[in-house]
């Protein structure tokens, strides 16, 4: 079982803003020497390493003069700016100590999905990697939009462990372990290992984020979740731990992996997309999409809703409104009204040539849970 993370040739690790940075924000420079002591080990040892970091948005707090996280994106863009910086220098020169070098690799939730970007991106780690730098991963959070971004780099850590087939995936944060509720009411319980979602049945995840970040427990399950259902196996513990998880000991919380190994656009698309509209199916749109995979034509669709854009995600619903699935749209939403209930061929005659496509071709298709 965790001999997988012990014997792993190439290993994600992520860590979060309060695992290195001090009650004022500041980057703790002696956590993160300790971390990277770790980091170092195990890559002098023959491992791959590809460390995504928060932290920048924290580190750029003390230089602009700021005591708390700020809410509005545009100062967090600036706190950013500055942060990233700060963040590179101190690892840079903390790798420097063990004669190993990092590169910088900042990353949008826009260029996992778009098919030229995530190809570069996917090129550009396995490069670094083959020359034995030290990748340090971050969401650009500078042009990173509040309608498209991870907002947290747990699940980012997934989808790179994904994007570069890891061997592990291993979450650092400041609790020790999942918790079947909060780590200090009495009688809380560790959660040894996770192999399902019927492990996390009455798990009480609390809330998101501390002080400095924005990832909590409820994230670090999504990233897990991500990362297992691409066969990829995860351990979440504290930063303090990170040691004896690299190892494969019995520390933190295991989630099993499974067996499916979807395309990294895919994941995206499940776990790090909200619909920005809604296409409403018929039933025999539904079955053809859910049941035999295929794409979405005008013909199925009865109505849509909201604003978006050609390219953005857009959640499908049945005819009793439950989403089944979600899929990047291939028209504007002021354009989908027109094209309603006729076929791609009667499109093409009346409009043009353009238009005898799907609304949604079935690669860009994911298929959900249904929800509402």
């Amino acid at each position: 079982m965790r001999e997988r993370i012990g014997s792993a040739s190439k290993v994600v690790v992520k860590v979060g803003s309060s695992s290195l940075t001090t009650p004022q924000g500041t980057i703790d420079v002696d956590r993160v020497d300790a971390l990277v002591d770790v980091l170092a080990a195990r890559r002098k040892a023959g491992t791959q390493i590809v460390l995504v970091s928060s932290g920048a948005i924290a580190a750029g707090l003390g230089p602009l003069g700021l005591s708390a996280r700020p809410r509005d994106l545009a100062t967090q863009q600036a706190a950013a700016s500055v942060g990233q910086g700060v963040l590179v220098a101190r690892y840079t020169s903390s790798f420097a100590r063990y004669a190993l070098r990092v590169g910088q690799v900042l990353l949008t939730a826009d260029d996992m999905m778009r098919r030229a970007h995530h190809a570069n991106a996917q090129r550009t780690l396995a490069r670094l990697l083959e020359l034995g730098i030290v990748p340090i991963v971050n969401e650009n959070d500078t042009v990173a939009t509040d309608e498209i971004r991870f907002g947290d780099n747990d699940r980012l850590a997934a989808l790179v462990s994904h994007l570069i087939h890891a061997d592990a995936l291993v979450l650092l944060s400041d609790v020790d372990a999942l918790y079947d509720g909060p780590p200090s009411r009495p009688g809380s319980r560790r959660l040894s290992e996770v192999r399902g979602p019927e492990d996390l049945t009455g798990v009480e995840l609390g809330r998101n984020g501390a002080a400095v970040g924005t990832g909590g427990m409820i994230t670090k399950v999504q990233a897990a979740r991500i990362a297992t259902g691409a066969g990829v196996p995860v351990v979440l513990t504290a930063a303090a731990h990170a040691a004896q998880a690299l190892s494969g000991a019995e520390v933190g919380t295991y989630f099993h992996p499974g067996g499916r190994h979807p395309g990294t656009r895919l994941l995206w698309l499940a776990h790090a997309t909200t619909g920005r509209g809604r296409l409403h199916l018929d039933q025999g749109a539904v079955e053809a999409i859910v049941g035999r995979r295929k794409s979405l034509l005008p013909a199925g669709v009865t109505s849509v809703e909201g604003e978006f854009a050609a390219g953005d995600p857009v959640d499908l619903c049945g005819p009793q409104g439950l989403v089944v699935a979600r899929g990047l749209v291939n028209f504007d939403a002021s354009e989908i009204p027109g094209l309603l209930g006729r076929s791609t061929r009667e499109l093409a005659s009346a409009l043009g040539p353009e238009y005898e496509r799907e609304l949604i071709h079935r690669d860009d298709i994911v298929i959900l849970e249904a929800h509402t």
